[in-house]
């Protein structure tokens, strides 16, 4: 089923959800926070989220899980993009939102997920070295998915764009560090490189299963 926006609002509303992902220290295990995601207007949503005003894709360049140099616009113009801002020791979001669409990708064609982009730029550059999270997104089942790391304050302005809200990772005072980061996929069109759909955290693997084939042709879910 088809879930659309009337009103920008609500697609606004959404895209600024917050998740905080718990309370962890340096060792990876994870604190007593748990992972919320607060979609403002409260209403849950499995299925797209169908953008009025579509985002730009941002002018990015990080580095992926190779310690490559990777220009976002050019290593994904003209193909179907779903980016996602989280991180590897987040204890249950970050991990449901990427083994949800791993999930997904494996119903799909090869045809369909050789075109199919999934990129997870890390909210937490501090910790999440490319090693990392080639591990993690592996782990996930996301082999053929792109991890990105890199400067924050450029991660960031990034999100920002796309209307993600990302806040620096916090150290507490009893040794444990808070992420705080939108919760959010975005995902582009292969048709004019722009965001035009939003999945919160509520979409399940079946939705993700039925959708993707739509976003790879560019037509919305």
């Amino acid at each position: 089923m088809r879930t659309k926006t009337l009103a920008a609002a609500l697609a606004a509303a959404a895209a600024l959800s917050l998740t905080a992902c718990g309370s962890e220290d340096g060792s990876g295990k994870s604190g007593d926070g748990g992972a919320v995601a607060d979609v403002s207007d409260g209403s849950k949503k499995k299925g797209a989220i169908v953008l009025d005003n579509p985002k730009t894709k941002p002018d990015l360049v990080l580095t992926d899980t190779e310690g490559k140099e990777y220009d976002l616009l050019k290593r994904t113009k003209g193909k179907p993009t779903l980016i996602y801002f989280g991180y590897t020791y987040c204890p249950d979001v970050c991990s449901l939102v990427m083994s949800n669409i791993a999930i997904a990708e494996q119903k799909m064609t090869q045809q369909e997920r050789e075109q199919l982009q999934v990129i997870f730029v890390t909210t937490d550059p501090a910790r999440d070295t490319p090693k990392r999270m080639r591990s993690w997104l592996d782990g996930q089942g996301g082999k053929d998915f792109v991890g990105l790391t890199g400067d924050f304050d450029t991660i960031s302005a990034a999100a920002k764009s796309v209307g993600i809200f990302v806040e620096k990772p916090k150290k507490e005072k009893d040794g444990s560090i808070t992420v705080n980061h939108g919760a959010e996929v975005v995902g582009f069109s292969p048709k004019d490189d722009k965001g035009r759909w939003i999945y919160t955290t509520d979409t399940d693997t079946a939705t993700y299963v039925k959708d993707l084939p739509k976003i790879v042709k560019g037509v919305n879910p």
